[in-house]
């Protein structure tokens, strides 16, 4: 079958519109709270560890955990989250697990946290959930 050299040029239009609102879609803004994405690599299988799997993400598993620092950092409400995050529900629901007892009174938010060294995030935690 032959195309006319106008519907090839159309065709390689949209492709590359799709290429780029994808690459869009996934440069999301940086936030003060945020942790760089090496650091985030050596929690993330404590992190993954919490979770059944059932079926594959649809969240990045780090703009989950930034989406946490940002509210731990902003102290703002759930529904708040700005549109760049997963929503609302998701984080919360990770932020649920993450946060249920664990080894001894730690929890392995409490734990991923201390070894990111993110000592004013662990208090904030501390003082939401009413550890120590």
């Amino acid at each position: 079958m032959r195309y006319a050299p106008s519907m090839i040029g159309n065709l390689f239009r949209i492709i590359c519109l799709q290429v780029l609102f994808e690459a869009i879609d996934m440069a999301r803004q940086t936030f003060p709270s945020d942790v760089p994405r090496e650091q985030f690599e050596t929690v993330r299988e404590m992190l993954e560890a919490a979770r059944r799997k059932t079926r594959p993400r649809k969240h990045d598993l780090y703009d989950v955990f930034c989406a946490v620092l940002y509210f731990l950092h902003t102290g703002s409400a759930w529904r708040s989250m700005p549109p760049e995050f997963p929503p609302w529900r998701t984080v919360h629901e990770y932020f649920t697990q993450w946060t249920m007892l664990r080894e001894g009174d730690r929890t392995l938010l409490e734990q991923a946290l201390d070894r990111l060294g993110r000592t004013a995030e662990i208090a904030r935690l501390r003082q939401l959930t009413g550890q120590r």
